[in-house]
């Protein structure tokens, strides 16, 4: 059986399905039946790795997501057959989804709710076809059911629907010695200790950014704690300008810090020397940075919204996202509390540990047997 993967949308590995992807890649094991082919911008050839040979097609598409989407439309479903796939594994995103022919089964990938995947207003016929799309998929992997409880509730078959939780980079994210020294060194960077970490895109309001800093201004005005805070993520633009202007406002402006995208690999220093994470997203369909902090020993307070109650069980404090002095209330006790911090941090470190990509790939890989 050749399975294509399509490694389009997922902007070369620094989103959160192109993570999820590269993680995957690493993890899958070779099966004498399964024959993997990679596809996508001659960019992505070296992106994705697997630990065993497989090959890469090309496609000639430019970066824009019009761009992108017509080729998906007008060029994915031919070029899926003429490479002969016996099925096409393809990521959903709000800018991408790829359609195949009832002939060659398609698997989509889906970490978000519903209301995330389709909330363009701006581009409604979008919405409504990847909502069709997805329907017609043979299948479909969401990492939580709270993602799948959303797909129910367009009338998605919930029989195509699989739950498969996302692992941990545990060579990276670990409990480290924290040295002493007042600053955390990651170029181009020198972060001043102690401080608060939210890492996530910011890329909308439901992102709750917002929030998190007038809860922070409260925190600091009650406390007088030398804690900063740190917002780590890749950005849009337009969202980014609102958040600035937020951030100016500040009474405590010059203790709030936003870093832009983390490469994985020099992000989890950043994590293990922080007070705490507190992430008040209230759409998560995974909160995977949650789980990567807990694994780091860095006590975590989160929305109650989401999937974030799922993914992160007993091991975390709680909050309403829209309600600031509740979150502030959270930062206080997450900072100041030393036994509240203790027993978050080894909840925290022993429930991170069920997470692995090799349970992920293992989970996937009988998934994509079971198409035969």
């Amino acid at each position: 059986m050749k399975v294509g993967i399509n490694t389009l949308g997922l902007e070369h590995g620094e989103s959160g399905l192109g993570s999820y992807l590269f993680y995957l890649a690493q993890n899958l094991s070779k099966n004498e039946n399964i024959e993997y082919e990679f596809f996508g911008q001659e960019a992505d050839r070296y992106t994705y790795k697997t630990n065993f040979d497989t090959s890469f097609c090309p496609v000639t598409v430019g970066d824009s997501v019009k761009e992108q989407r017509l080729w998906h439309f007008f060029r994915g479903n031919s070029f899926a057959k003429a490479q002969g796939y016996d099925a096409v594994i393809f990521f959903a995103t709000s800018k991408m989804i790829f359609k195949t022919s009832p002939k060659i089964k398609s698997i989509a990938v889906i970490n978000e709710s519903v209301s995330s995947l389709l909330k363009n207003k701006k581009d409604k016929y979008f919405s409504y076809y990847a909502l069709k799309v997805i329907k017609k998929a043979f299948k479909i992997i969401v990492p939580s059911e709270y993602v799948k409880k959303h797909l129910i509730s367009v009338n998605v078959n919930p029989e195509k629907i699989l739950v498969i939780p996302h692992g941990i980079d545990h060579s990276l994210f670990y409990q480290q010695n924290i040295t002493d020294d007042a600053e955390v060194l990651i170029k181009p960077f020198a972060i001043k200790k102690p401080y608060i970490i939210y890492p996530t895109r910011i890329s909308d309001s439901e992102k709750k950014h917002i929030e998190l800093i007038r809860a922070f201004n409260i925190f600091k005005k009650k406390t007088s704690s030398q804690e900063r805070l740190v917002l780590v993520g890749s950005f849009d633009e337009n969202y980014a300008t609102v958040l600035q202007k937020e951030m100016l406002n500040s009474p405590f402006a010059s203790d709030i810090f936003m870093t832009g995208f983390f490469p994985q690999k020099e992000i989890s220093p950043l994590y293990a020397n922080a007070t705490a994470c507190v992430f008040p997203s209230v759409q998560e369909g995974v909160g995977l940075p949650v789980l990567e902090m807990m694994a780091c020993g860095v006590p975590v307070a989160c929305s109650k919204r989401g999937a974030l109650k799922e993914m992160s069980g007993q091991n975390a404090l709680y909050f309403d996202s829209d309600n600031v002095e509740e979150i502030a209330e959270c930062i206080e006790k997450i900072c100041k509390d030393e036994n509240c911090r203790l027993e978050l941090i080894q909840k925290g470190l022993n429930w991170a540990a069920n997470f692995t990509w090799q349970n992920t790939a293992v989970k996937f890989s009988q998934t994509i047997m079971g198409l035969k």
